[in-house]
């Protein structure tokens, strides 16, 4: 199943923004969005260990799309650090500027940013990556996001009530985010809420082990993951994979930012 194309539509908030220039521990710019409630929208990152992984699901599992098989032994070698949370309205428009979103309300600050293209968010990594920090910013890589999102386990568990936003309880509508309960690494709506764009474009898998994969070198469409509040919350599973044309702006699809240290 794919995302429908629909065009942008401009929003109707501003907000003046600041965001932080420098760190108070290694894995935080200043604080994150719960803290700052629109303000000052800073960009708050949860460190992620190297490990390995089986990535994709197993052969016997009935409920998988055949997308996401074979399962496959994964090394995540580097360190990195993900979004604590999927990218807001107001940090997107302090960084990037512009008024993407669909959703109104008193909370539409801290409610994920969505209409924005996997091309459109290159251009707001560009702007991060501009402060020159320390830190190289990016979308994760899709082996990095199913990696952080099992956070140490295997089970590819679709999100519940307690945990993330889906078409029975969202209400026809996205959510200001990190309202459920994280993971276990402390990452909030990794299933749920708006799709998330990363940085891979799409193909089967091979089913060979991998260390640090980062998808093929070309293709046409983009993989995104992570279900969003429109689909059932099976599509919340840690697995499935949806993809759609780089240009996509689409009122569920959004991402979170991932960042490594520049050596």
């Amino acid at each position: 199943m794919i995302p429908r194309v629909v065009s942008k539509t401009n929003s109707w908030w501003s907000v003046a923004c600041l965001l932080g220039a420098s760190t108070v521990v290694s894995f935080l710019i200043c604080a994150g969005p719960m803290a700052s409630q629109g303000s000052k929208p800073n960009i708050e990152f949860v460190p992620t260990p190297p490990g390995e992984f089986l990535m994709g699901c197993m052969a016997d599992d009935s409920t998988c799309y055949a997308d996401e098989k074979p399962a496959h032994p994964v090394k995540i070698t580097k360190p990195f650090e993900l979004g604590k949370y999927e990218v807001t309205q107001a940090q997107w428009r302090a960084i990037n500027g512009g008024q993407p979103g669909s959703f109104s309300g008193a909370d539409r600050a801290d409610r994920p940013v969505e209409m924005v293209s996997w091309n459109d968010i290159q251009g707001f990594l560009s702007k991060l990556n501009q402060r020159r920090d320390g830190y190289r910013y990016r979308l994760p890589t899709e082996a990095e996001w199913e990696y952080a999102y099992r956070a140490g386990a295997v089970p590819a568990r679709e999100s519940n009530e307690a945990t993330g936003w889906y078409d029975r309880n969202a209400g026809g509508q996205t959510h200001a985010v990190g309202q459920k309960q994280p993971n276990a690494w402390g990452l909030y709506d990794m299933g749920g809420n708006v799709w998330e764009w990363v940085g891979d474009w799409y193909d089967a898998y091979s089913g060979y082990p991998e260390t640090n994969p980062s998808g093929p070198a070309k293709g046409a469409r983009r993989v995104l993951r992570g279900g969003s509040w429109i689909y059932g919350a099976k599509y919340t599973r840690a697995t499935v994979r949806f993809f759609n044309v780089p240009t996509l702006q689409y009122n569920d699809t959004g991402f979170r930012c991932a960042r490594e240290r520049i050596q």
